[in-house]
């Protein structure tokens, strides 16, 4: 490939970000899948070994083995059948054995992590930042999709993408490393104020920890000054959002709404225009 024009085309370099994002969606699938099951897996183990019991039987499982397979039926996965969002859609989105439906949300995961690659090579073009942003926005999808499923934020997700954020903003990929570093600390508290604020007045939880790391990572990310503009982003469409979802699940105030694809959906915003909004925002005061 002409590496020329991807860096001279912003359109090709969008459209070659998309088809690798494609593929990358389909091992996202993988993971949000497989990460929970291995996480369980170790929970168990660990439990054990604290009551001085032999750890519970379990087959390997890793993010790269065994091959993929149905879940009805377990036969294996082809490289035909895995083709993304193609498969399924040739499928009729039923297993090519046993006929069992597969879902919509995989397709919908590989789509989402496509449109998402092309977007940020169409925002940021050839550099440093693509691959970075890439990463990001992959491990938030990630994230946000486990979290729907699990209500868990796994900190194998959330705590290497703090470190790797504050790893890239040394060269100033997005942010100064100061703004780093603050937006890192900044985010983590915040969130842990509104925790403890919260269960001292309503004796009860409003969110998990993994809330506070994720907002932390974002922060390392975008810096200090973008975190208003994330909780307005995240409290806005989980408002929205949220507000749906009890309606239609019937669960009134003890529904239990995921905060992490709100957070997520924030960062985003911020990593992409947040430089912007805040400069035109402070625009508005004169000095």
């Amino acid at each position: 490939m002409d590496l020329s024009l991807l860096q001279s085309s912003p359109a090709f370099l969008a459209a070659v970000a998309g088809v690798f994002g494609l593929a990358v969606g389909s091992f996202l699938n993988v993971v949000i899948h497989r990460l929970p099951l291995m996480m369980e897996a170790e929970w168990r183990a660990d439990c054990a070994e604290l009551d001085g019991r032999e750890p519970p039987p379990a087959a390997p499982l890793n993010l790269l083995f065994p091959r993929s397979r149905c879940p009805s039926c377990g036969t294996p996965i082809t490289a035909l059948q895995n083709i993304p969002v193609a498969s399924w859609i040739a499928l009729g989105g039923k297993c090519a054995a046993c006929r069992a439906p597969i879902g919509v949300r995989y397709p919908l995961v590989e789509l989402a992590a496509g449109a998402a690659a092309a977007l940020l090579a169409w925002r940021f073009g050839w550099g440093w930042a693509l691959p970075a942003s890439l990463v990001f926005a992959w491990a938030l999808l990630a994230a946000s999709v486990i979290d729907l499923d699990r209500q868990l934020l796994p900190d194998r997700i959330t705590l290497p993408l703090l470190w790797l954020g504050l790893i890239v903003n040394t060269g100033g990929v997005f942010v100064d490393l100061r703004s780093a570093v603050l937006g890192a600390a900044g985010g983590y508290l915040l969130l842990w104020s509104v925790y403890w604020g919260f269960k001292l007045l309503a004796g009860k939880e409003g969110m998990g920890f993994g809330d506070f790391k994720l907002l932390a990572a974002l922060g390392a990310w975008t810096g200090w000054q973008t975190l208003p503009l994330i909780l307005l982003v995240s409290a806005s469409a989980g408002a929205v959002v949220g507000l749906a979802a009890i309606w239609l699940s019937g669960k009134g105030r003890d529904a239990r709404i995921p905060f992490g694809p709100y957070l997520a959906a924030g960062g985003v915003v911020a990593l992409l225009w947040g430089h912007q909004a805040v400069v035109a925002y402070l625009g508005r005061f004169p000095a």
